[in-house]
């Protein structure tokens, strides 16, 4: 939960109110937020996915009314909820299918489970859709027309909106940026969906600790080794820290990455020509707060400059995420007020005729 963030009262929300449910392998992240995307209650929860997917609309159920309560309303006050989930799924029918991080919730209809328990509307979308349209609707990409999200964490995820449009695609895959080839060769890394060259097997934390431990096999000198040795994990936090005091090994796997994702950022830009790019997920090292940090944008700008047209550089807007760990959440809450007005839309219509 970003520090910087603050809840408003119930007497300063512009109504109607939405919850928000961004569904993790490790935690359920609820909120609710008014017609203005502004947070009124946060709470997270563990997933527990051992009890199986009833269970877990159950709890995600519960968590909403005590949201609710601490945003003073109730739940029968919600206009309409987002639930936003991970891995593959049929968003026409509401059902999460073989999403890997969610083992035991396979070919489930999440979506009509909750809205039994709620008694709400659900809409229901891919969980790094949902953090891209949370940062197109309130956070960095609020003043952009079309954005791109690439989310970087255990894998890469990603989003597409163009004109207040999420792209889901035909079936329900569109934004699966990770996804993108970014190496044709034969021996190319494995990617963890299994097929090769694919970003995610280049620019993930993932990938990241394993081009680490390559570097290292193969000879590389580096302070990661004498931590590895005294018994830390390694990992993308571990390896950021010593980039920041100057080992040459991690600050060259770091900006190494950011190699790798412009290329992916660049083949998306000639596909979508969006008005900006926007980089979050949990692996931003440190963001705009660290030299670390400012170092991987400055080369990811770098390297999209000398790949793409030189118009296209200059004005595409390319960032960081600003909304942390709310982005899901808030975003599901967005795609929830979407579908909440296309009803009254389509109500006014039918009455006007």
């Amino acid at each position: 939960m970003p520090a910087t963030r603050q809840f408003i009262s119930v007497k300063e929300a512009q109504p109607p109110f939405f919850g928000g449910v961004d569904v993790g392998g490790t935690n359920i992240k609820i909120g609710i937020v008014d017609d203005l995307g502004r947070p009124m209650s946060w709470l997270s929860m563990p997933t527990d996915t051992e009890t199986g997917p009833e269970a877990g609309v159950i709890r995600m159920a519960e968590g909403l009314g005590r949201a609710a309560q601490k945003a003073g309303v109730s739940l029968v006050d919600l206009a309409w909820i987002g639930l936003g989930t991970p891995g593959t799924m049929d968003i026409s029918k509401g059902m999460l299918l073989e999403p890997p991080n969610l083992p035991g919730w396979w070919n489930f209809p999440i979506c009509e489970r909750l809205e039994f328990h709620t008694g709400r509307a659900v809409s229901f979308v891919n969980d790094a859709n949902a953090a891209a349209y949370g940062e197109f609707w309130v956070g960095s990409g609020r003043v952009l027309n079309s954005m791109v999200m690439f989310t970087l964490g255990t894998g890469v995820g990603g989003g597409i909106i163009v004109n207040d449009v999420l792209i889901e695609g035909e079936n329900s895959a569109g934004g699966e940026l990770g996804h993108v080839i970014i190496d044709s060769r034969d021996d190319a890394l494995m990617c963890n969906c299994g097929l090769r060259g694919h970003l995610e097997a280049y620019a993930s934390a993932t990938a990241v600790v394993r081009r680490t431990e390559a570097a290292l096999s193969g000879g590389r000198k580096s302070s990661v080794s004498a931590r590895v040795n005294s018994g830390d994990d390694l990992t993308t936090l571990l390896l950021a820290e010593e980039a920041e005091k100057g080992d040459e090994l991690a600050l060259d796997i770091v900006l190494d990455t950011a190699t790798y994702l412009a290329i992916g950022v660049v083949t998306v830009m000639h596909t979508i020509d969006p008005s900006g790019v926007v980089i979050g997920g949990a692996m931003t090292f440190g963001s705009h707060g660290t030299q670390l940090g400012r170092s991987f944008l400055e080369r990811l700008r770098q390297e999209i400059k000398i790949r793409t047209f030189p118009f296209l550089a200059e004005r595409t807007v390319v960032d960081y995420a600003s909304l942390g760990a709310d982005a899901g959440y808030i975003g599901a809450a967005g795609i929830a007020r979407l579908a909440y007005r296309a009803k009254l839309r389509a109500a006014a219509d039918s009455a006007a005729k």
